[in-house]
This record gives structure tokens, C-alpha cells and sequence, in this order.
């Protein structure tokens, strides 16, 4: 399914498409990462921004990327890509805010906090995007941060 040059000209989907199934493995990659989060001592957030299958799907999308250009599928692949980066962004600004109140005890509980919340919008995205992707739906993409480039 990497070599697919198949375009998708419709709003609505089509399963029998290489890059339609490239995505389900794409948040099939992402759900691992979240299920190792939950599942062991890393957090959601943790895997899900440091783990080898997230790794690997946000490579993927930017790969695969440009065989959806102005379908419905780019809304997923953009979708996935921005969840991965805000999760990282979010991530590091929960340590950054964090780590200084450490040193009274708060800290530890701003960070869990932190993580948490990260882990269940992480948990949100993969699920809405896999219900999406599987009504063969375009995710909502709005305003200037949503846009496709």
C-alpha cells in the first residue's frame, strides 16, 4: 500500500483504495501507541508522542501525504499529524510548567494532571478519526491552524 498513486477525486471514501487503507493502518499505529500508554508503566501521552508506532504514522502521513491532496482523506492525514504535534507541543508545555514547581511539591501534581488530560485528547483524536475514517467521513478542519497547506 506504500506505492499507490490512486487518487481520491470524492468527497466520500472507497475502500478498496491503497492510501484509504494505508490511513486505517496509520491510526492503527496511532491506537498502539495509545493501548502501550494505558497498558503499561509509559503514559498515553508518553507513547504516543515518544513511541515507534506514532513514530512511524506521522512519517507515513507526510510520505503518503500528497496522494490525497484535496480529498476527504486529507482531513484525516492532516487530523493525525496535527494530534501528534500538539500532543508533542502540549507535552513539553505541561514539563516546562511543571518542572520549576517541583521544587514545592505542586509540580508532581501539574504534571500528572497535565499528562492525563494529554492522554485522553490524544485517546479523543484516534478514536474520532477512526469512527471518521470508517463512516468515510472528512474530520473538521477550521480556522488558520486547521487548514491544509
Amino acid at each position: 500500500f506504500f506505492s499507490s498513486r490512486r487518487r481520491h477525486t470524492r468527497l466520500q471514501g472507497d475502500w478498496s483504495s491503497d492510501v484509504c487503507s494505508s490511513d486505517l493502518v496509520i491510526y492503527g499505529l496511532h491506537a498502539l501507541s495509545v493501548f502501550i500508554g494505558v497498558t503499561s508503566a509509559a503514559t498515553i501521552a508518553g507513547s504516543f508522542v515518544f513511541g515507534v508506532p506514532s513514530i512511524a504514522a506521522v512519517i507515513l502521513n507526510y510520505v503518503k501525504r500528497s496522494e490525497v491532496r484535496n480529498t476527504w482523506l486529507d482531513t484525516h492525514f492532516a487530523w493525525q499529524i496535527r494530534t501528534f504535534w500538539f500532543a508533542f507541543f502540549w507535552s513539553v508545555l505541561v514539563f516546562v510548567i511543571s518542572a520549576p514547581l517541583m521544587f514545592i511539591l505542586i509540580g508532581f501534581a501539574t504534571a500528572w494532571l497535565g499528562i492525563v488530560l494529554v492522554g485522553l485528547w490524544v485517546s479523543y483524536r484516534v478514536i474520532r478519526g477512526c469512527v471518521a475514517l470508517r463512516d468515510r467521513r472528512a474530520l473538521p478542519m477550521s480556522g488558520p491552524i486547521g487548514e491544509s497547506p
